[in-house]
C-alpha cells in the first residue's frame, strides 16, 4: 500500500521510511542510500544473507564492488587491446618502448600499457604545398610554388628514427629548392627550365629522406610557373616581352640562314665540281699529248725527215684553219708575193659542194697549199 493511500497510515509513516514527528526529518543521508544499493548487488551476484538495516557495509560487499571494477577495467582494456588494421594500413608495436612488430592487416592483438602501438597508411600517396620567394643565380628574386607528393615506405623508421618525419620533409623540401634555384638562372625557372629542375629537387629530397632514414619515399614534384613578386611584376613583364622579341629575331635569322647556307653549299659545290672537272680534263689532255709525243717520237726516230714534213703540214693545216686569207713571201732575195684569199675558196668550195663538210674541206685546202707551195719551191730552183 502506497503511503498516501486511503487508509494507510499516512500520519505516521514518509516516504523515506522515517515516522512523522520522530526523529529523523527528511531524506536519508548518502551513507545508507549506498548500503541499500550494495546490499542489492550482493543479493544479485549471492553474496550471502541480507544485512539488517543496523549492520554496515561488510566484507561481501567490498568484494562485490571490487569484482565489479575489475570486470569493469578488463571490459575497458580488452576493447583497447584488440583493434584491426585495413589492407591499406600497417601498425608498429612497441614493447617496453622498444621495437616489437611491424603487424600487417588483420585482427591483431596487444598488450597496453606494456605495449604502444602507432597504426599509418602506407599506401595512400600524401601531398602538401609550398610556396616562398628564393634568389636565383643571377640575384633575381622570384616565388616559387610546388607540391611534393609522397607516401611513408618503411613505416618502422617513420615511426623511430625521426620526430615529426613529415616536418623534416617539408624543411627538407626548402633546403633542396633553394639549393636548385639559387644554382639556376632566371630565364631557366621561368620557361623551360621548371621540368629539370624538378627532377634535381625530388633527387635531392629523396637523398635527404634517405640519410635522415625517414622511411618516406618522395613520388613526385611539381614546379608551378613562377613568377616575380608583385612589386617587380611590371619589370618582369617587360624582360619577359624583350625575351619574347629576342627569340621572335632568333628565329626569323634561323630561317633566313637556313635559305642561304644551303644554297651558298650548292653553289660551291657546284664550283668546286667545274674545277674538279676542269681538273681532269687538262690532266687527261695532258697525259695525251704526252702519250702522243711520245709516240711520235719514236716515229721521228724511224723517219726524221717524213715525220718532220708531216709535223709541218699539220701545223698549217691547223694554223690556216683558224685564217680566212694567207700571204705567202719567197726566199731572200725574191719579192714574189703570193696570196691565197682562203675566204673566197672555201666560200666557192662550198657553193659547189655544199653537202662536202668543212673539216673536209678545210682537209683539201691545207692539201692545195701544200701543193701550190711545193711548185712555187720547183719554180724557184729553176730559176737558180
Amino acid at each position: 500500500m502506497a503511503w498516501n493511500e486511503p487508509g494507510g497510515n499516512s500520519n505516521n509513516q514518509d516516504p523515506w521510511g522515517g515516522r512523522k514527528g520522530g526523529d529523523r526529518k527528511g531524506p536519508p543521508d548518502l551513507d545508507e542510500a549506498f548500503r541499500k544499493l550494495q546490499e542489492s548487488l550482493n543479493g544479485l551476484f549471492g553474496s550471502g544473507k541480507r544485512r539488517g538495516a543496523g549492520d554496515g557495509s561488510g566484507s561481501g560487499g567490498g568484494f562485490g564492488l571490487l569484482a565489479i571494477g575489475l570486470g569493469l577495467l578488463a571490459a575497458v582494456w580488452l576493447y583497447s587491446a584488440v583493434y584491426v588494421v585495413d589492407e591499406q594500413e600497417q601498425a608498429v608495436v612497441l614493447r617496453f618502448g622498444k621495437y616489437y612488430e611491424t603487424v600487417g592487416p588483420g585482427l591483431n592483438f596487444y598488450f597496453p600499457p606494456i605495449d604502444r602501438k602507432y597504426q599509418e597508411n602506407v599506401t595512400r600517396e600524401r601531398a602538401y604545398s609550398k610556396q616562398g620567394q628564393m634568389l636565383t643565380e643571377d640575384e633575381n628574386i622570384i616565388e616559387v610554388p610546388l607540391t611534393v607528393q609522397y607516401k611513408i615506405s618503411n613505416l618502422q623508421d617513420f615511426v623511430l628514427n625521426v620526430d615529426q618525419p613529415e616536418v623534416s620533409l617539408q624543411q627538407a623540401t626548402d633546403s633542396s629548392v633553394r639549393h636548385v634555384v639559387g644554382s639556376t638562372a632566371m630565364d631557366q625557372v621561368l620557361t623551360e627550365g621548371r621540368e629539370l629542375m624538378a627532377s634535381e629537387v625530388k633527387e635531392r629530397l629523396q637523398r635527404f629522406m634517405d640519410t635522415y632514414k625517414t622511411g618516406i619515399t618522395v613520388t613526385q614534384v611539381n614546379l608551378q610557373s613562377a613568377a616575380a613578386p608583385r612589386e617587380v611584376q611590371e619589370a618582369f613583364d617587360d624582360v619577359i616581352r624583350a625575351r619574347e622579341d629576342e627569340q621572335r629575331e632568333k628565329n626569323l635569322a634561323e630561317t633566313y640562314a637556313n635559305g642561304v647556307v644551303p644554297e651558298a653549299r650548292g653553289q660551291a659545290q657546284r664550283l668546286i665540281e667545274d674545277a674538279s672537272g676542269y681538273r681532269d680534263e687538262v690532266v687527261s689532255r695532258a697525259t695525251g699529248e704526252a702519250d702522243r709525243f711520245s709516240k711520235l717520237v719514236a716515229e721521228y726516230r724511224k723517219a726524221p725527215d717524213v715525220t718532220r714534213e708531216r709535223l709541218y703540214l699539220d701545223t698549217m693545216q691547223e694554223l690556216m684553219s683558224n685564217s680566212s686569207k694567207v700571204l705567202v713571201t719567197g726566199e731572200k732575195g725574191q719579192n714574189n708575193l703570193l696570196y691565197l684569199p682562203l675566204d673566197k675558196m672555201i666560200d666557192s668550195r662550198g657553193t659547189a659542194a655544199p653537202s662536202v663538210p668543212a673539216s673536209a674541206a678545210s682537209g683539201d685546202l691545207g692539201s692545195r697549199v701544200s701543193a701550190e707551195l711545193q711548185q712555187r719551191d720547183l719554180r724557184s730552183r729553176e730559176t737558180r
